[in-house]
């Protein structure tokens, strides 16, 4: 996976994984890419109140995750993984209460991983995403967190 190889503990980014990432971070990253027949292909819906763009996801990429979890009170916790001091880790069920549960039932449906297995990986993996895709400090812009992706 190139950028993501030291972003999770074990260093394994398994496919629902990268589903889950790919929901919360590049929408388009979903739409007619999977390579099970049986998944859904129609491109990720946005959530009511949300100002996602087409290509940022579920939450409006990078900065939308960010901006969720800032106004949930884990700011700390994000600019953390921003910033380049080590990552504070997040609980799942904080994690959960942040993103809110219609986007878990949208990215747990998604990749076939019940509710909280999935917010267990994302609360383990998010942190060394984050980190990863802000390597200066800086949040990327949603075309450059897609790039990290498809590469």
């Amino acid at each position: 996976m190139g950028l993501f190889d030291n972003a999770v503990p074990g260093g394994n980014i398994t496919k629902p994984l990268m589903i889950a990432l790919g929901a919360l971070l590049v929408g388009k990253m979903l739409s007619g890419r999977s390579e099970d027949p049986a998944a859904p292909q129609a491109p990720a819906p946005t959530p009511a109140g949300t100002d996602a763009s087409a290509d940022g996801g579920l939450l409006g990429g990078l900065g939308g995750l960010l901006d969720k979890l800032k106004d949930a009170g884990h700011g700390n916790v994000a600019d953390s993984w921003v910033g380049t001091g080590q990552n504070q880790p997040i609980n799942a069920n904080d994690l959960g209460s942040a993103l809110g549960p219609a986007v878990i039932r949208e990215i747990a449906q998604r990749t076939g991983l019940n509710e909280q297995e999935l917010l267990q990986q994302l609360s383990t993996a998010l942190p060394g995403i984050v980190d990863k895709l802000t390597p200066n400090g800086q949040v990327p812009q949603n075309h450059q967190v897609a790039s990290a992706f498809n590469s």
